[in-house]
C-alpha cells in the first residue's frame, strides 16, 4: 500500500488479479500478476475493464501500475493458441474496449512502467495519457518473432508515440528500448531512478486533480481527436472546444483568481 492510499470497496473489492486503492480524488490500480511478470490473461483484462467503466464520480485522476519486478510482459501466451479466427478477432476487439474505456474514460491515466512493457503491456501504456519509467524498463514488441501480430490497438497509439519506422524496426527485429531510448523517442514522457516512479506518478496525479475536470477532460478527450484531423476541421473543434471550457464557472473563478494575484504564476516550481 502506498502512502495512505487505501483499499476501495464495492465492485472492485472482488478483483483478484488487480490491488486498487484509493486516496481521496486519486485512484490506484496495480497489476497483480507479478509470478507472471504481470501478463495479461483474459481475466485480467476483464477486471481492468471493469474498473475504468465503474469509476467513482468524485475520482479524478486513476494511476496504473505493475506488482513485483515488471509492469507487464503482454499478452498471456497460454491463452492463444486454441482459438480460431473468428475468436482471435473477438479477443482483439475485447482488448480495444478495455483500452477504450483508459484513453477515453471520463478522468486522464499515469502509468508507472518498470521492468518489461512488452507487447500488450506497451500497448496498455500507450492507452495512458502520461507515462512515467522508472530506469529499469525496457519495451519490446516480439509479436513478429511469435509469428502474431498486435491486437490491442498498439498499431494505432504507438506509432503516435514514436513514429511509424520505430515501430516497424521493433516488430520485424524483435529490437528492445532501454529507458533512456524510450524516454528519448517518446515512449515515456518522465524518466526517474528506480523505486521513484509511483511517487512521481502521484504527484503528478495530484497536481493534475486540482485542475478545471472540464479542462482535464478536454485536454484528454478533444486534443488526441483534433490532432488525428485535417487542418481546417482541427482548428474549428479547438475553437469549440475552447468557447466551452471558456464558459465554465469553475474556469471564469481561475481566470479571476489569476487577474486577481490569487493564483500561482507559471515558473520551475510548478
Amino acid at each position: 500500500m502506498f502512502k495512505d492510499f487505501q483499499p476501495a470497496g464495492g465492485v472492485f473489492a472482488a478483483l483478484d488479479l488487480l490491488r486498487v486503492e484509493r486516496r481521496g480524488a486519486l485512484l490506484h490500480v496495480r497489476l497483480n500478476r507479478p509470478a507472471k511478470r504481470n501478463s495479461v490473461s483474459d481475466a485480467l483484462l476483464a477486471q481492468l475493464h471493469t474498473v475504468f467503466v465503474n469509476l467513482p464520480s468524485d475520482v479524478r485522476v486513476a494511476v496504473i501500475s505493475g506488482e513485483g519486478g515488471h509492469f507487464c510482459a503482454g499478452l498471456d501466451l497460454s491463452e492463444v493458441t486454441e482459438r480460431n479466427v473468428v475468436e482471435g478477432m473477438q479477443h482483439s476487439r475485447s482488448w480495444h474496449a478495455a483500452f477504450d474505456a483508459i484513453q477515453f474514460g471520463p478522468v486522464p491515466v499515469l502509468s508507472v512502467l518498470h521492468g518489461a512493457v512488452v507487447g500488450g503491456g506497451l500497448e496498455l501504456a500507450a492507452a495512458t495519457h502520461l507515462r512515467i519509467a522508472e530506469r529499469s524498463a525496457f519495451y519490446a514488441l516480439p509479436e513478429g518473432q511469435r509469428g502474431i501480430f498486435v491486437g490491442g490497438g498498439g498499431s494505432v497509439r504507438i506509432p503516435r508515440l514514436i513514429g511509424v519506422s520505430r515501430m516497424t524496426d521493433m516488430m520485424l527485429t524483435g529490437r528492445v528500448f532501454d529507458a533512456e531510448e524510450g524516454q528519448s523517442c517518446g515512449l515515456s514522457n518522465y524518466l526517474v531512478d528506480e523505486g521513484a516512479g509511483l511517487a512521481k506518478a502521484v504527484e503528478l496525479a495530484e497536481r493534475i486533480a486540482g485542475n478545471a475536470p472540464l479542462s482535464n477532460y478536454a485536454v484528454t478527450q478533444a486534443l488526441p481527436r483534433i490532432a488525428g484531423l485535417p487542418p481546417t476541421e482541427g482548428l474549428f473543434m479547438e475553437s469549440l472546444i475552447s468557447s466551452i471550457a471558456q464558459g465554465d464557472d469553475g474556469a471564469k473563478e481561475r481566470v479571476r483568481a489569476f487577474l486577481d494575484k490569487r493564483a500561482a504564476k507559471v515558473g520551475k516550481s510548478q
